[in-house]
């Protein structure tokens, strides 16, 4: 029987994600699939790397020219489908919420940017909301989209009059969790952005459990007793003993490191390494801002601080620290790190970004309206959420236990093995369908290799949809 994190072949990609889409015509709806099917097929570079064909390319254009082809009407289909795959998940799952920027400086026919970055380029705000099991590190899809315009504001803005614009960014936290039930097997996962008191209230009374990076050294009572002395939220962490350790692998990253002198900002490879991590953990009872700007209640929230630090880390390197608050009772070191690895997830979404902008060229498409380019942004955003998953696929512990089959269509297993070993070996195990898609790709598969990535994943899959294309030319030249 096949299980709900198994796709079902005899639907396509777009048919699984689009084909209830309300978009006022069935044709459009058919054409709306087609597309879909067509971009998770050949998905980098610009629409005409896309569709070669000119009437395939004019038909996209025709379609996000209709105003019944909105981001909304296009992404709401897959949205639902997240939702069911999330009621039927047997077991706990993070929605994990955050901002990334698109940038269309270059677009120039385009209207409704906002500023990004700096100041100095132009293009949207856009807040995802990506269900994650964290248990197989499996991307369920996507809970919400939100493309959100930055508004131009005075220099000297008071806080009262910031607090009150109803386009102000830290609502987006808010917004974005406004389609979740309230169900405690789900757990949202946000960053130092969504420490507001008005979304910690909101995300205490939702009926769901939470994850948040703590920014601000807020005011406290210690363990939920509003008649203990009052102490500040980081220095109370600070001074509890650890409950226990555990270890981290850090990945290596490029960072951005200030100049000696004058100048650019260099970029340097910070190296991976091993890190001993303390945890400790309390309760403590949360107090209101004494402002009464915000748009939150006065009474305390009762919650858990979570603190992960480094005692001793390496010469030159930054000593990593988090400070994590939860609605989670942490009385145990086992409770403790069942917040953290739920927070070390966060990593899925900043990869998720990556696989939108690098691997689908999320901001490659030119259009002069942006009515009609945000809905291509809605598409795009779906077809990346297949990235994640092909990368998690073989290096899971069953990968060479399981079937390949159990995962992807016998075609491609029956294609890819004959690719690799001149013959077609069907009883092919997903490591085995993981690493040759890899080496299809461009990876060598060496000793000292690090596994494969997604982009030379996506690459080795892309050639594979080639190779299968020309696979069927040939059938049917053969019947005909």
């Amino acid at each position: 029987m096949r299980t709900e994190s198994q796709p079902d072949f005899r639907q396509s990609f777009g048919e699984m994600n689009f084909a209830n889409a309300q978009l006022n015509d069935r044709r459009r709806t058919k054409r709306l699939v087609a597309v879909a099917d067509a971009l998770v097929r050949h998905p980098g570079g610009s629409l005409p790397d896309k569709f070669r064909s000119p009437a395939q390319l004019e038909a996209v254009y025709r379609l996000m020219k209709c105003e019944a082809v909105t981001h909304e009407s296009v992404i709401a289909p897959h949205c639902q489908r997240t939702q069911e795959r999330i009621a039927a998940h047997d077991g706990p799952v993070l929605v994990i919420h955050d901002t990334t920027e698109l940038d269309f400086t270059t677009h120039r026919s385009l209207d409704d940017l906002g500023q990004i970055g700096n100041g100095s380029r132009q293009g949207w705000l856009c807040h995802n909301s990506l269900a994650v099991d964290p248990q197989r590190r499996e991307v369920l899809g996507l809970t919400g989209q939100i493309l959100h315009r930055r508004a131009q504001t005075r220099k000297n803005e008071s806080q009262a009059s910031r607090r009150k614009r109803k386009n102000r960014e830290s609502r987006l936290w808010l917004r974005g969790v406004q389609t979740l039930p309230a169900d405690g097997n789900l757990i949202d996962v946000c960053d130092r952005g969504a420490d507001t008191f008005e979304f910690l209230e909101h995300a205490t009374q939702s009926g769901r459990r939470f994850v948040i990076r703590s920014a601000y050294d807020r005011s406290i009572h210690a363990d939920h007793d509003a008649q203990a002395p009052r102490d500040l939220l980081h220095t109370f962490a600070r001074r509890l003993e650890p409950l226990g350790q555990y270890t981290l692998n850090v990945q290596p990253r490029r960072v951005k490191q200030k100049p000696k002198k004058r100048g650019k900002k260099t970029v340097a490879l910070r190296r991976g390494r091993e890190a001993a991590l303390s945890v400790t953990a309390a309760a403590v009872l949360l107090n209101a801002p004494v402002s009464k700007n915000g748009e939150h209640g006065n009474d305390p929230l009762p919650l858990w601080i979570v603190r992960v630090w480094e005692a001793d880390p390496p010469q030159e390197e930054k000593p990593l620290e988090w400070f994590l608050l939860t609605n989670q009772p942490c009385e145990t070191i086992a409770d403790a790190l069942q917040v953290v690895h739920c927070y070390e997830c966060r990593w899925i979404i900043e990869e998720y970004h990556k696989a939108m902008k690098t691997g689908c060229g999320i901001e490659n498409p030119q259009f002069n309206s942006s009515d009609r380019l945000q809905p291509m942004i809605a598409l795009l955003s779906v077809v990346a959420t297949t990235l994640l998953n092909l990368r998690e696929m073989g290096r899971r512990a069953d990968a060479k236990q399981r079937r390949a089959t159990e995962v992807v269509s016998g075609d491609y297993v029956l294609l890819l093995s004959q690719w690799r070993h001149g013959y077609a070996k069907p009883d092919w195990t997903i490591y085995d369908f993981y690493y040759a898609l890899a080496r299809l790709g461009g990876h060598l598969n060496r000793k000292r290799d690090h596994p494969p990535g997604w982009l030379v994943l996506w690459r080795g899959w892309s050639y594979l949809q080639a190779m299968l294309d020309g696979a069927h030319v040939l059938k049917h030249q053969k019947c005909a």
